[in-house]
């Protein structure tokens, strides 16, 4: 009997720090309505200094537990999608696990905003080949860290925080088609340049600001609006299925006009399609997550419903996963 990779538990943890429109206006020459009218941000939550990105995974990764009612001492396998990690080694998987008390094997991988679904590939394929049953899959980043503050075209778009699923073997299909790809003659468009073994850390790369994020937008938009829907369309095929039968579409919280043009470009209607940006910004991997955990704790998601999770990042990649929702509803514990 084929097995099947069901989400059975979801959390999140978003930093109390919030760093507003009107905060960023004291820092660098922006204002509410620029940011809003072309990002749909209000606000962001910046992780504390005392904070990493495993902290944030760490505390994300115990709340999906906590709902999926699943013992730690079950999990098989913890895999952390990061490009913000502590530090090059050892891997966030690895001090996020020791963080939450788990012993099972745990590895990160980066594939930048887009990473939280790579993971989520990872993960379904080790459960339905049988070598595992029980896996925690984390999205987590701390992109604030890397963020130029002297840049109004990056500096008022990104977030901190983290998101996660627990997902586990069964009988009938939950994750049904995932469909990911990679471009990278794309690789200039979104980068941190220095820092690594291309161009390591040196006084005159730090006064230069390249180890901040740079970006350039309009190429990113129009990648991002022609990619969603095909992958989005690319994964329904997969799974057998056509957008008239999706409940929801959860995007990637990069933009809400990306977000708002993709939608159309699908036929999905508003109301289909979640969006928590005004509120968190784009936190990169852990976007999708803390989307699907704010549908379930909220009361919107019912078991069978069908949802298409789509992304896009540096690399450049991109991915689509279409998921059966199976988890019932619990009061679920902070």
């Amino acid at each position: 009997m084929p097995m099947y990779a069901h989400i059975v538990g979801v959390g999140s943890y978003l930093p109390e720090r919030i760093l507003s429109n009107t905060d960023l206006e004291r820092m660098v020459d922006t204002n509410d309505e620029w940011i809003v009218s072309r990002t749909g941000i209000q606000e962001r939550h910046l992780a504390a200094d005392d904070e990493a990105t495993s902290d944030l995974a760490a505390l994300a990764g115990e709340r999906a537990l906590v709902s999926s009612g699943i013992s730690k001492a079950d999990v098989d396998l913890i895999i952390v999608a990061t490009s913000t990690p502590d530090m090059l080694f050892p891997s966030t998987a690895c001090l996020a696990q020791k963080k939450m008390g788990l012993t099972c094997p745990a590895y990160d991988i980066n594939a930048a905003c887009t990473g939280f679904v790579y993971a989520l590939q990872a993960a379904v394929a080790s459960i339905e080949s049988g070598r595992t049953r029980t896996v925690l899959v984390i999205g987590a980043d701390a992109l604030t860290r890397y963020v130029d503050f002297t840049d109004r075209g990056t500096c008022v778009l990104f977030g901190d925080g983290a998101g996660a699923v627990v997902l586990q073997a069964g009988a009938e299909p939950g994750v049904r088609g995932i469909v990911l790809g990679a471009d990278g003659s794309g690789a200039d468009m979104l980068k941190v340049p220095a820092g690594g073994s291309a161009a390591p850390a040196t006084v005159e790369r730090i006064e230069a600001h390249d180890h901040y994020l740079k970006m350039s937008g309009n190429e990113v938009f129009k990648f991002a609006v022609r990619v969603v829907p095909r992958v989005t369309t690319e994964a329904l095929e997969a799974s057998g299925m056509s957008i008239e039968e999706l409940d929801w579409l959860v995007p990637h919280q990069a933009n809400q006009r990306i977000i708002d043009a993709a939608a159309e470009r699908l036929g999905m209607p508003s109301e289909r399609v979640f969006s928590n940006i005004a509120r968190t910004g784009n936190t990169s991997a852990a976007t999708i997550p803390l989307a699907l955990d704010e549908l379930y704790t909220s009361g919107r998601l019912a078991v069978g419903n069908t949802m298409a999770l789509v992304a896009f990042g540096a690399g450049l990649t991109w991915g689509a996963a279409v998921i059966t929702w199976t988890l019932p509803h619990a009061n679920k514990e902070d």
